[in-house]
């Protein structure tokens, strides 16, 4: 099918070429992917001062280095963003304020200054009686981040001295750690599946510093610190960095510290971890790496072809092995046995090859994706893809959708299941329906298939998109990222569209005309095709109608684009174009967004990443193969369709 006029379809070949060479020449020497995250103001303010509270004299260095780089990267307003592209907001400016003041501002008073004039102007003053408000207003019944600022606003005298600024500090109820784990989500902690650590390490800050006025709590909390430090201790990952995140592991290592436990293993450790994560520049990133979750997406984003079987130039492969490092290495990171931490079962991915990773939904589909890709016949390969479909299935949650880490956690936002999670699910069961080995698995994910669409239909929005868990855009309403949630679950829903189906006609469509069936259903229990459909009619629609002008896209209408969001909805619409879907406006979005990307690609300025990603608690991060990555992806499925 020809979409692009002749001049473009060239444009677009030699970007590819391009894109392409740049992301296979961004791998290690071990043929896969590290990436680069980038450096956070709040991580450097974290960890400099849980440096601080453990002994100032000591990492005298790495502290006023870290200092001297929030110095450096102060916003033109007085505040901080998360990372040095980001809007101020008032968790990373309070936090950096307050590391100020654990740390010693000798010689950074006008930075101080301004920075105390920025909080002051967004709570009406900077008392604990006006700042804890205004925290706690951010996160509303999360406490999962609210409380670590507020905790460290206390350690470092910023909300007053003695008890009286712990009385700002919500108490958590880290007595409940000590209870089995399988009573962790009937228990509706007040922190997200992952925060177990925080929860520990601030509760028992918040209760050495101003025990429960109830005597009953605190004879409870006074009876169960000691198992609930060794519970901590035992989810304590070898490397000493609680998901290898510089946020959480600096606020477990200073709340422990500030309350009398400098020697335990957890500090111990955790400063290891802190003093190893620093950068030359005197900054930390948000987390030390997301390579299991690059890799996969670089793999998939390239596809098949000869690319994925050559060697990294920097590899020089043992005999007999190398074509397929990238392929070794991924087997090697899959979890084999029960997870500690959070007692996931075996069969999963985390988004990192050290050992504070933790299973997750994305990582584990991403690489069920990636197993898929080209590869002589390779059953230790097909077993592991078959253990993450597997494990999969078993996180589903009743609502049909998938979660990030944990089935049945459901209290908070970053437990929920999500759209654009379940949407990557339903790519990875799809890619594998023809191969799975069993009568009986085939079936299962058909049932699971069928639950996860229902799933999707009842989050999509009157408008048609779709919002997404791990990706926002700052500049967008309420910081979603629609068109991020959007592409996501069109790409997936136009991969499950049965192009040998009869077609639905065009009138009981809106005009779209998507296959009427959707693989995966059994001829004794219909999948509900026509339903899918019009939300794959719906999501096409808002994707069109999102674009810009100039062809490009952002994270929502009308805010600026960037080339990550415009990559991601061109892949998405080339996908449905693929499919043999038909939609008005379809190519002329097509190929407005592929001049824009060729463009950007031509030009140089491809490669710019943005703060697009979420961290854990709303963390925003960007990631400098991003670009590189949804480029590919977006120009490779655009090139695919004048060859089909």
């Amino acid at each position: 099918m020809s979409v692009l006029p002749e001049h473009l379809r060239t444009r677009v070949s030699r970007a590819l070429d391009i894109a392409a060479k740049a992301l296979l020449d961004a791998r290690s020497g071990n043929g896969i992917w590290v990436g680069e995250l980038s450096s956070s103001a709040l991580s450097t303010a974290t960890a400099t001062c849980a440096l601080a509270i453990v002994d100032r004299q000591r990492f005298a260095k790495q502290i006023d280095s870290g200092l001297q780089w929030l110095a450096d990267n102060i916003n033109a307003d007085g505040g901080w963003g998360d990372t040095i592209k980001s809007i101020s907001n008032l968790s990373t400016t309070t936090l950096c304020w307050a590391a100020f003041g654990a740390a010693s501002s000798n010689g950074f008073e006008e930075t101080l200054h301004r920075a105390e004039k920025w909080i002051g102007q967004h709570t009406g003053g900077l008392t604990g009686e006006k700042l804890a408000p205004a925290i706690i207003a951010c996160y509303g019944k999360d406490r999962t981040f609210s409380v670590p600022i507020l905790t460290m606003c206390a350690l470092t005298g910023r909300l007053g001295h003695g008890s009286e600024a712990w009385k700002h500090v919500i108490p958590l109820p880290f007595e409940l750690a000590a209870c089995p784990h399988e009573l962790f989500a009937a228990l509706r902690l007040p922190v997200v599946s992952y925060a177990l650590p925080a929860l520990i390490a601030m509760g028992i800050a918040r209760h050495v510093h101003l025990p429960s006025a109830n005597p009953i709590a605190r004879l409870i909390r006074s009876a169960t610190r000691g198992k609930t430090l060794r519970v901590l201790d035992s989810i304590r990952p070898s490397s000493g960095g609680f998901l290898e995140a510089t946020p959480l592991t600096s606020f477990v290592t200073m709340s422990l510290a500030g309350s009398g436990f400098r020697e335990h293993p957890v500090v111990t450790r955790g400063v290891e971890f802190l003093e190893r994560s620093q950068r030359n520049d005197g900054s930390w990133p948000i987390d030390t790496n997301l390579s299991t979750w690059v890799t996969t997406l670089a793999v998939n984003a390239l596809g098949q072809g000869p690319a994925l079987v050559a060697p990294s130039p920097q590899y020089s492969p043992p005999k007999g092995r190398g074509r397929y490092q990238w392929r070794e290495w991924l087997l090697g990171q899959q979890y084999l046995t029960q997870h500690s931490y959070t007692h996931a079962a075996p069969g999963g991915w985390a988004w990192t090859d050290l050992p504070g990773g933790v299973p997750d939904a994305d990582d584990t589909a991403g690489a069920v994706l990636a197993l898929r890709q080209p590869a002589p016949e390779d059953p230790a390969a097909q077993e592991a893809a078959f253990a993450g479909i597997k494990w999969l299935l078993g996180l589903q949650n009743t609502d049909g959708g998938i979660p990030t880490f944990c089935r049945g956690w459901g209290a908070l936002p970053f437990d929920h299941s999500s759209p654009d999670i379940t949407a990557h699910a339903l790519r990875a069961w799809n890619a594998w329906r023809g191969e799975l080995p069993t009568t009986a698995l085939g079936e299962r994910v058909a049932r699971a298939t069928r639950k996860a669409w229902r799933f999707l239909g009842s989050v999509q929005r009157e408008d048609g998109s779709w919002i997404p868990l791990w990706f926002g855009n700052q500049f967008a309403p309420n910081e979603e990222n629609p068109t991020y949630g959007t592409s996501r679950v069109v790409l997936a829903l136009a991969e499950c569209a049965d192009r040998r189906s009869a077609a639905v006609s065009a009138a009981g469509c809106g005009g779209v005309s998507p296959p009427a069936r959707i693989s995966g259903e059994t001829p004794d229990e219909p999948a509900g095709g026509d339903a899918c459909a019009t939300c794959l009619r719906r999501g096409i629609d808002w994707l069109i109608k999102a674009q810009a002008r100039d062809g490009s896209w952002g994270g929502a209408p009308g805010v600026p684009s960037s080339i990550e969001e415009t990559a991601l909805a061109l892949e998405a619409l080339g996908k449905v174009k693929g499919a043999g879907i038909e939609a008005p406006g379809l190519e002329s979005a097509i190929v407005r967004g592929s001049e824009w990307l060729v463009q950007k690609v031509e030009s140089g300025e491809w490669t710019n990443p943005s703060p697009i990603g979420f961290y854990f608690a709303k963390l925003w991060y960007y990631e400098k193969l991003y670009p590189l990555i949804f480029t590919v992806a977006a120009l490779r499925d655009v090139a695919a369709l004048d060859k089909s």
